[in-house]
């Protein structure tokens, strides 16, 4: 695991960095939109794997898989190559087969990225299997008051 778990108000959060390459970047040297797709899944992969949730064992021995059904995506300020990048990660909601996340990625304390994502959990045929209760008890160490926050942010919208 490259990054770390941090307690806070409203939960705790995953802070995942991410140096910003050449191979990152479009002819302008500024980070082309979808790399920042493939830096949050690298952090949700990174947070699961400190939460010590292996999804080859899982897809294995459960016959469960996460996928993302759903992603919301704002592009604030771009990225620049030799950026050090920081993907903050907090599960905002958790249901029996699915849960929602926040990944906002910054530069120092700059906000360049705000991302919405739910991830669903699904069985061999494609189809909705509940979370396991050792999976589900691991999301909801993490979840704190972070599931009151996610109702106040949909109030917002």
């Amino acid at each position: 695991m490259r990054g770390r778990f941090v307690a806070g108000e409203g939960g705790t959060r995953h802070i995942f960095p991410v140096p910003v390459y050449w191979e990152d970047t479009d002819a302008g040297g500024i980070v082309y939109y979808a790399n920042y797709l493939k830096f949050t899944e690298r952090a949700r992969t990174d947070m699961l794997r400190g939460l010590g949730i292996n999804q080859q064992a899982m897809m294995v021995e459960e016959g469960a898989n996460f996928v993302v059904r759903a992603c919301e995506i704002e592009y604030l300020k771009p990225a620049k190559m030799e950026d050090e990048l920081e993907i903050v990660t907090m599960v905002t909601d958790l249901r029996g087969a699915s849960l929602r996340m926040a990944q906002n990625i910054y530069r120092d304390a700059d906000l360049l990225v705000e991302t919405k994502v739910r991830v669903a959990c699904l069985d061999r045929e494609g189809k909705p299997q509940r979370l396991s209760s050792a999976i589900n008890d691991k999301f909801n160490a993490i979840l704190g008051d972070s599931a009151l926050h996610a109702k106040t942010l949909a109030r917002e919208e």
